[in-house]
């Protein structure tokens, strides 16, 4: 199984990603949406990094199959030989809205790949057999259309304070995650009921999300400044020290940074075959 959210190797070409408008009606369930669209097959290896959000994936393959999946959060980083694919529409679950779309809280989409009609909500079950047929360019306008008639947001206030505690433990923009206590204590809320947001609303706990986030900010700043020493680096991304930064690395990429940089990755395997949530 493959989707789009992937670093390919240096110098791999043939793959295309274009950031969709997202329109305001369809913010209580997504922060975005992407059309990929792939010109025959990637032959370079290409990997998946770890991140936490949940994901809804309208695919078709060089051979016209189609599918309509949802990919949970990925703790670790995979390696991938090749793909083969047509495009894909990639919407990207914001923070909170797995239970009311899907049916299921975001814990238990972790580390799986499904097919959405698969999922024990009505509406998911009745998306699935609605996207299945369309073009990509017709996923997002139908979503529009459609679900804000037939699905209420998530509660309000809950979905509030979680996009609040999820954009504090976030990397963009430079940031650096703040400290679990330190959340708690700005959301008002005990560190336990911070722990159960997170789980429930993004599928791993607010230190697992921090954790993911300082990698994937490693990643980023090292292909904008591959010059940067690693002390420095890792002192720019919020760690202790290199040894820290190594460690983390090393733990949800497989390999540590030094290997990583210098494509001395671990062995290519194929694209996993999805499973039922």
């Amino acid at each position: 199984m493959t989707t789009t959210d992937e670093t390919t190797k240096p110098g791999a070409s043939g793959l295309t990603e274009t950031r969709l408008p997202l329109p305001g009606v369809l913010r209580p369930w997504f922060v975005d949406a992407a059309f990929t669209s792939v010109d025959g097959e990637l032959r370079e290896p290409f990997t998946h990094v770890p991140d936490a959000v949940t994901k809804m994936v309208v695919r078709v393959e060089e051979n016209g199959r189609r599918d309509v999946l949802v990919v949970g959060p990925r703790t670790r980083a995979s390696y991938h030989a090749s793909k083969r694919l047509a495009s894909c529409v990639q919407l990207r679950l914001g923070p909170g809205a797995a239970r009311p779309l899907l049916g299921v809280p975001a814990v238990d989409l972790v580390g799986k790949v499904a097919p959405l009609g698969d999922f024990p909500g009505d509406h998911a079950r009745q998306l699935a057999d609605e996207l299945l047929p369309l073009e990509p360019e017709g996923v997002v306008p139908h979503l529009t259309e459609t679900l804000p008639e037939r699905l209420a947001p998530a509660d309000p206030a809950r979905t509030e304070l979680l996009r609040a505690a999820v954009e504090a433990m976030s990397t963009d923009a430079g940031r650096l995650p703040v400290g679990v206590r330190e959340l708690a204590g700005h959301l008002a809320v005990s560190e336990r009921q911070l722990r159960n947001l997170f789980t429930d609303g993004v599928g791993v706990s607010p230190k697992h999300y921090a954790r993911i986030a300082r990698v994937r900010h490693v990643l980023t700043h090292a292909r904008s400044a591959p010059e940067t020493p690693w002390a420095q680096l890792a002192t720019a991304t919020g760690y202790y020290d290199q040894s820290h930064m190594t460690a983390d690395f090393r733990t949800l990429m497989g390999v540590p940074p030094t290997s990583f940089f210098t494509g001395r990755l671990p062995e290519a395997q194929p694209c996993q075959a999805y499973r039922r949530a």
